[in-house]
């Protein structure tokens, strides 16, 4: 079972769905997903699987994303997210539904990276897990590589303010030409009935190149103090910075490595979803114990 829930973040309307366990509860979660993504899509899929393992598991739509408020519409702000994850984490203490239970995190690709930043700000989270998180490290040498991108992003910025007309390019295409995500498995995702739920908009603002490429994670995991469980697989996005995440962890830490197709079979795939949760489950109970 799932129920509205609703509340704000930087002023803005945010729009969420509470799936309820049907056992007694051993906690709340605060789920974030993948770039664009929307709470029907990874977020609520993994919701439901923590709903099912006896969880409160909250997916939300980020400021400027399908039901929530917000312009430019599809920007893709790591800022903005980090604080509606603080946002989110704040209304179930204070919510009758979840009050005094202990909250945990969850984020899932661009949402384990922006979900450690979350972490390392504080916001009371009692632990933390990340599934095939796409860690980003900026680095001198990746900032000047994609400094066309950035100031593609910082003059689409500068229209935005004053024309208040934002220019988006789609998040993903066939052809992969002048998109958000380059992936052939992308598309298959987000460009078909597969992931095209429809709260979902295949759009991608311009000027979050601007916010993204500079954003990293890989240097939050100094400041992780909670227990902290990583759910990677040899086939999704950058093992590499998985792993430097990984060794930088300041609290404990376990890691689970799985055997996936890629990337985006983390999103939907049912024996991935349940082998991660399962495996989250454990953490977090373990880590409050």
């Amino acid at each position: 079972m799932e129920q509205p829930f609703i509340f704000e973040s930087g002023g803005t309307r945010v729009v969420g769905r509470l799936h309820m366990p049907a056992t007694q509860p051993r906690g709340a979660v605060v789920l974030t997903g993948p770039l664009t993504s929307v709470k029907e899509q990874a977020a609520g899929a993994y919701a439901r699987a923590l709903a099912q393992r006896g969880f409160f598991a909250l997916a939300f739509d980020h400021r400027y994303f399908g039901e929530s408020g917000g312009e430019p519409r599809q920007f893709e702000n790591p800022v903005a997210k980090i604080e509606d994850i603080g946002a989110a984490a704040s209304a179930l203490r204070s919510d009758a539904r979840t009050r005094g239970q202990p909250v945990f995190a969850v984020g899932v690709c661009a949402g384990g990276g922006y979900m450690a930043r979350a972490v390392a700000n504080g916001n009371g989270f009692a632990a933390f897990a990340g599934v095939a998180g796409y860690y980003g490290e900026a680095t001198p040498q990746s900032i000047a590589a994609n400094q066309a991108r950035i100031a593609r992003g910082q003059a689409a910025e500068k229209r935005w303010r004053e024309t208040h007309v934002a220019e988006t390019i789609p998040a993903v295409s066939a052809d992969n030409k002048d998109v958000a995500m380059p992936l052939r498995e992308a598309f298959e995702f987000y460009g078909t009935p597969r992931g095209a739920v429809p709260n979902y908009v295949n759009g991608y603002a311009v000027q979050s190149f601007a916010y993204t490429i500079p954003f990293d994670s890989v240097g939050a995991a100094h400041d992780i103090k909670v227990p902290t469980l990583m759910v990677h697989s040899e086939h999704a996005l950058a093992p590499p910075l998985a792993r430097k995440f990984y060794s930088g962890l300041a609290g404990p830490h376990q890691e689970l490595w799985l055997n996936s197709q890629g990337q985006i079979d983390f999103y939907d795939d049912p024996t991935l979803i349940s082998q991660a949760t399962d495996a989250i489950s454990g953490w977090f109970e373990h880590s409050v114990r």
